[in-house]
């Protein structure tokens, strides 16, 4: 993307608690249900007790630097703690945990925050942005990863040694959070989500214990921490395979507004003939007319289709002749490149912005219906909103193999996500949050005859407040994912330790 133009990264990672192995049952009230204990105040001499226990900083509301811990990317919305512990490793995530458990007090985590569905409030917030330790082992072909390390750092470590992992589209995007989500990046078709290729994960559990969870040692919890969201712990550490991918073809063809109709016409009629080895999307920008943007894109109503490639060049070159054939494009950076430039196909934005965001599994899709996505979203919109339509299918569809295990990543089958995304005042995000939603629910609506529900990675922003609240907590996997996953969360946070929103990531 361009300078002076907000938008969110491709599979933002999601920000929140995650939990493992179960403590004592929870006090029941008459009616069954787990009775909520009483929630105490986080007091300064606790406080100051638990800054002694821990090696990172401790902040309460009006400590020089809680505002500046408390902030994520997403800057629509933040976490309102009581305490906040910037951890530096396990130990200091173990602590934090144990002191909130004995005070009643909800846990909240927070990365890089791109994904923060929603604030915890009066809580205790744990920070790993500081825990950014990354390992690779060429022998084996894999990375050890802590809490708070991003994409950028994994590639970038990985490219010498001709290997690359399943990144986002955005190098500054969490590793964790957005792979506890399934995790759908650059090689996706080729490949499949992030989570299938997790080796082991870290975890703290909610009874503050220090433990390492493998398909071998907890495969039940291990299925529900891939690609189920989070509320089975506090991930402080992940292991997972790297992929032999040394470059790409790849980059984006850039249309005009006249070519629009066309070209999303034909895009779908690509999508039928291309191999697995091609990953692509589509996305719908009407540029803002300021001063900053350069001629070419300023006040333009325009579409991009980025393209990642992992063949030769020349190959790559024969499979996009049809979308060339289109007509004049604006813009054609298509090229042969390493793959630490593959952050180039999408050049997501890297200042902090507020946003908020829906999507769409879809099973099918005709050329119609999503010119009239594209025309709720266009010049005439009272809002501006950025939609996406990512080309799924391929190893997303049939999992993973090599022995690995399959997540509880929700509608394998879809074969297309389209994702609508809109900025906010920065002044008062709030703001715009209503009329946000009634042109994405107008722009979903379009596709609902093949809608089969919602991807975890791509609900971005506030969504507890909304009517369909209920449905859009229900939608991101099948009921009998949800159901096993329900039981997870009820064996192993019991107490509610890690306050579990199912759209959060």
């Amino acid at each position: 993307m361009t300078a002076g133009v907000k938008f969110l990264p491709e599979s933002a990672g999601h920000d929140d608690a995650r939990s493992t192995r179960p403590h004592a049952p929870p006090h029941r009230a008459p009616s069954g249900r787990p009775r909520r204990p009483r929630r105490h105040r986080a007091r300064p001499a606790a406080v100051a007790e638990l800054a002694r226990q821990v090696g990172g900083p401790v902040f309460r509301p009006g400590d020089e630097g809680y505002d500046a811990e408390r902030s994520g990317f997403q800057a629509g919305h933040r976490h309102r703690p009581a305490v906040i512990v910037g951890a530096t490793n396990a130990a200091d995530v173990a602590a934090a945990v144990a002191f909130a458990r004995a005070r009643h007090l909800p846990v909240a985590v927070q990365a890089t925050g791109h994904g923060l569905s929603s604030a915890t409030d009066g809580g205790l917030l744990i920070s790993t942005r500081r825990m950014t330790d990354v390992t690779v082992d060429p022998a084996t072909c894999t990375a050890r990863v802590a809490a708070g390390a991003v994409w950028g750092q994994v590639v970038a470590a990985a490219a010498p040694h001709g290997l690359a992992p399943l990144n986002g589209s955005s190098p500054g995007v969490g590793v964790v959070s957005y792979t506890l989500g399934g995790g759908v990046g650059v090689l996706a078709r080729t490949y499949g989500f992030a989570a299938d290729h997790v080796r082991a994960v870290e975890l703290v559990t909610a009874d503050a214990r220090r433990v390492r969870v493998t398909p071998d040692t907890d495969p039940d919890l291990f299925w529900g921490l891939l690609g189920g969201g989070h509320g089975l712990g506090v991930v402080t550490g992940m292991e997972f395979a790297l992929l032999p991918v040394a470059r790409l073809y790849g980059g984006q063809l850039v249309f005009g507004a006249e070519q629009i109709d066309a070209a999303l016409a034909a895009y779908l009629r690509w999508t039928e003939t291309v191999p697995d080895t091609l990953t692509s999307s589509l996305a719908l920008v009407v540029y803002p007319d300021l001063p900053q943007l350069p001629p070419t894109l300023r006040g333009r109503h325009l579409l991009q289709i980025r393209i990642a490639f992992t063949g030769p060049a020349e190959e790559g070159e024969r499979l996009v002749a049809p979308l060339r054939a289109i007509g004049p494009v604006v813009a054609d950076d298509l090229r042969d490149m390493p793959y630490e430039e593959s952050h180039t196909i999408h050049r997501d934005p890297s200042d902090p912005h507020a946003y908020n965001g829906d999507n769409a599994l879809l099973d099918g899709l005709d050329a119609a219906a999503l010119q009239r996505v594209a025309a709720l979203t266009g010049p005439a919109a009272p809002v501006m909103v950025v939609v996406q339509l990512n080309h799924l299918g391929g190893a997303l569809a049939t999992g993973p193999t090599g022995g690995a295990g399959a997540g509880a990543v929700g509608h394998r089958a879809a074969r297309f996500a389209l994702r609508v995304l809109s900025p906010l005042g920065d002044a008062d995000p709030a703001g715009d949050l209503a009329t946000v939603r009634e042109v994405h629910a107008a722009a979903l609506a379009a596709v609902e005859p093949w809608r089969i529900g919602r991807s975890v990675n791509f609900l971005l922003g506030e969504h507890r407040g909304r009517a369909d609240a209920a449905a859009v907590a229900g939608s991101t996997h099948g009921s009998a994912t949800r159901a096993r996953l329900a039981e997870l969360r009820a064996a192993h946070d019991p107490e509610n330790v890690f306050r579990f929103h199912p759209y959060a990531g």
